[in-house]
């Protein structure tokens, strides 16, 4: 993304009330609480969630509006940056102020503020020392494939329209190939800054859903890990995809793996197919 070395370090330098979110973790600075936001959004409009010179987003209208909110400068922290088109039910943010009004507030007075394709779904005060992206996770993501003749225009923002008939069967028996630790370099952006790309699946299933009254089915690809490289989910929904084409078996997943090989695998789907469906914390369940 253009700008995203500048924007990771002004998110890194995130200021709440003049001083450093990140710098704050940790320390339980008197006066001062960290406010968590449960983030959901429709990311058509919007050039992803993290802050660049070149378009609007996510992160930065929340900057803008709890700035505006609190009087003071303030910068979110955000557990997942996802990208241009991408949506979310469940992204995790945290933030830090001296303000008091009560937590469980925030989403109510923020949301009155926020245009409407985002929406606060739950603000607590989480633990000083947590941070969103340095602590352990589990994420969930879904990929939606409209595959039918036609488009919907009602679902066009958030589902990859696809006319081909896939063999879903074919895309389940690809699924168990991925399951467990594993290096995904094949399924990430040549463009990925990861100091490694190991990474854990915990599970991957296709769904389908018969559309009886209108023709076709809508195929929800869902995956659940320890964390996900820079369009590793795109990439492998475009990898199933062509499975379910038959331009690969299944039992082709083991060798692309192996291969570690940007190359081996199959296209990055279109972003508009993709949502976060949200994360849980081990470590502080009650988040």
């Amino acid at each position: 993304m253009s700008g995203a070395s500048g924007a990771a370090a002004g998110l890194e330098m995130g200021t709440a009330v003049g001083n450093s979110a990140d710098a704050a973790a940790g320390t339980g600075t008197d006066g001062r609480r960290r406010i968590l936001l449960v983030t959901a959004y429709d990311g058509t409009n919007y050039c992803g969630w993290q802050v660049q010179k070149n378009g609007e987003t996510i992160e930065g209208v929340l900057n803008r509006e709890l700035s505006r909110l609190f009087g003071a400068e303030i910068a979110v922290i955000g557990a997942s940056r996802t990208d241009s088109g991408v949506h979310a039910l469940g992204n995790v943010a945290v933030f830090d102020t001296e303000a008091r009004m009560p937590a469980d507030k925030v989403a109510y007075a923020l949301n009155s503020r926020l245009p409407g394709d985002i929406r606060i779904q739950r603000s607590l005060e989480a633990p000083p020392d947590f941070h969103p992206r340095r602590t352990a996770c589990v994420k969930t993501y879904e990929y939606r494939i409209l595959n039918r003749e036609f488009e919907l225009p009602s679902e066009r923002l958030n589902s990859y329209f696809f006319r081909r008939e896939l063999n879903v069967e074919r895309m389940k028996a690809a699924c168990p190939y991925f399951l467990g630790e594993h290096d995904f370099k094949s399924f990430c952006s040549i463009h990925t800054q990861a100091e490694t790309t190991v990474r854990t699946i915990y599970s991957l299933e296709v769904l389908e859903e018969e559309l009886p009254d209108l023709g076709g089915r809508r195929i929800r690809i869902r995956v659940t890990g320890n964390g996900f490289l820079y369009n590793m989910v795109r990439i492998l929904a475009g990898t199933l995809i062509q499975v379910g084409l038959g331009a690969y078996a299944p039992e082709d997943m083991e060798p692309v793996l192996a291969a570690c090989d940007r190359q081996a695998a199959g296209p990055t789907a279109p972003a508009q197919g993709l949502t976060l469906i949200g994360m849980k914390y081990p470590e502080y369940p009650l988040l």
